[in-house]
């Protein structure tokens, strides 16, 4: 049986690390070399984002990220560096967390709640 949305949605968050806005920030503030990665589309990182994250919308996540692709983002050639993906409300990000640690990245987090939790929370933005 094939299976749903919500399915590969919990599958991917029983394997990978979430994280609330709050701690996000702290960890963005103790980690500089943390990646900042929005799987957002283009138009929605245009209308803001999280100050000095990197755009790679989900749909070409993969070829950015493989090591063997030709298409290898340089910002994700160490698979230790620390990243913490995030879209709108957490779907993506959280697909995405999965998808890099199946890429061998080693150290990857998703912000629970997304761009939405982090406005909420008055977190600084730029466009």
């Amino acid at each position: 049986m094939a299976k749903g949305m919500k399915e590969l949605l919990n599958e991917a968050r029983a394997r990978i690390r979430e994280i609330s806005p709050q701690v996000a920030a702290e960890e963005i503030e103790a980690g500089p070399d943390t990646l900042i990665l929005d799987v957002r589309e283009p138009t929605e990182f245009a209308e803001g984002h999280i100050p000095g994250a990197l755009l790679i919308p989900r749909g070409l996540l993969e070829p950015r990220a493989a090591a063997d692709s030709p298409a290898l983002a340089d910002a994700l050639a160490d698979r230790r560096r620390p990243i913490l993906a995030y879209c709108g409300s957490g779907v993506r990000s959280a697909l995405a967390a999965a998808t890099l640690q199946e890429l061998g990245f080693a150290n990857v987090y998703s912000m629970a709640g997304g761009f939405d939790a982090w406005l909420k929370q008055g977190r600084p933005v730029e466009a």
